[in-house]
């Protein structure tokens, strides 16, 4: 099975996006692309110039705008780099996730990320292949014409207990009842944002993970694939 086009994955985080987009660009041979990735980068960006949600627009922009940030479509070993400098595990700590959403809603940051990702999509497309592309605003903004649209979700209190299981096998410290007020905090500011709200695109599939396996949902998905007629 080969993937032909663009399947656009969105939704909140915790709801298993990231885990299923992987494993469904794997068993498509097709590229995948993790643009929250991109986004936690320019602000690892930020906060190594020692700025926080203090900092003005202008200054956080010009930082977060101002780095060689290099995002890989491998599926089997997603990187990102930041000046150079492999950043995939440290992009996943509290203080990047604390400040991500701030940092993302900057015009002309996503100005800047999209006309990345729309690069990378058109590598991978151009070249007769496919691209799993997964974020919160893939099926709205960044590629609305996608032949293929899924937004996942999930309640709150599963996806703060899933995102604390994340953080455990990482070796990162996690309290659930903090885990759960920061997935909160971040579905408010995400879905509020004025610029690339996070919604569910309306001709979006949604699908609720909350008592699905990542099993399941890839299954789901790749017969999704197939109906849309995206096999190569």
């Amino acid at each position: 099975m080969a993937l032909r086009g663009v399947v656009a994955m969105d939704g909140p985080s915790g709801t298993g996006k990231s885990t299923v987009s992987r494993r469904l660009a794997q068993a498509c041979g097709a590229a995948y692309l993790d643009t929250g990735a991109m986004y936690r980068a320019a602000t690892l960006a930020v906060l190594r110039a020692d700025l926080d949600e203090s900092a003005s627009e202008e200054e956080m922009t010009a930082v977060a705008t101002g780095r060689d940030l290099v995002s890989g479509t491998d599926p089997a070993g997603p990187t990102i780099t930041l000046d150079g400098s492999d950043v995939s595990a440290e992009i996943r700590g509290p203080e990047v996730t604390g400040l991500v959403s701030a940092v993302s809603a900057l015009p002309a940051v996503r100005a800047e990320m999209v006309a990345k990702q729309h690069e990378l999509i058109a590598d991978a497309v151009n070249g007769g292949g496919g691209i799993v592309v997964e974020g919160r605003d893939i099926g709205t903004v960044v590629v609305p014409d996608a032949p293929l649209k899924v937004y996942l979700t999930a309640s709150p209190a599963v996806r703060a207990a899933r995102r604390g299981r994340q953080d455990a096998r990482a070796g990162r410290e996690a309290d659930l009842h903090v885990t759960l007020s920061d997935v909160e905090r971040r579905d408010r500011l995400d879905s509020s944002r004025r610029i690339s709200p996070l919604y569910a695109a309306a001709d979006a599939l949604v699908l609720d993970t909350d008592n699905l396996s990542a099993d399941d949902v890839l299954a789901r998905l790749r017969a999704l694939v197939a109906d849309r007629g995206l096999e190569g």
